[in-house]
């Protein structure tokens, strides 16, 4: 493979990003069964997940239930990665269990989210 193919092929999304404001509230499992949670906005989104900012620090691979406070839609999510901010806030990005494209209020979403199981 030529060292440019293989950044085109890192560099590939499963489905198109869309820079998308949307208030949701992330809550995950603490050792001895509580549950701690924080309100934030997404910065970016796509029909496998998103990237957003939190005060928390979570860890790659950590599991968490992300609701979208509009609409109330609740799904599985988990920590691809997280980057400290300037601000001292965390940059998550996160994948869905599942494709979920419904998730988001998009009225014309990206054409590759059509084929997106959950879509």
């Amino acid at each position: 493979m030529i060292p440019n193919e293989t950044v085109e092929v890192k560099n590939k999304r499963r489905s198109e990003r869309v820079i998308l404001r949307v208030a949701v509230v992330v809550s995950v499992g603490k050792y001895g069964g509580n549950l701690l949670s924080e309100s934030t906005f997404t910065q970016v989104v796509n029909a496998h997940g998103g990237l957003l900012t939190l005060r928390m620090e979570l860890v790659a691979e950590q599991k968490f239930i992300l609701k979208n406070l509009k609409t109330g839609m609740a799904r599985h999510c988990g920590v691809v990665r997280t980057e400290k901010s300037a601000n001292n806030e965390f940059l998550v990005a996160f994948k869905f269990a599942t494709p979920s494209p419904d998730f988001w209020p998009i009225t014309f979403p990206p054409k590759d989210w059509q084929g997106a199981p959950g879509s």
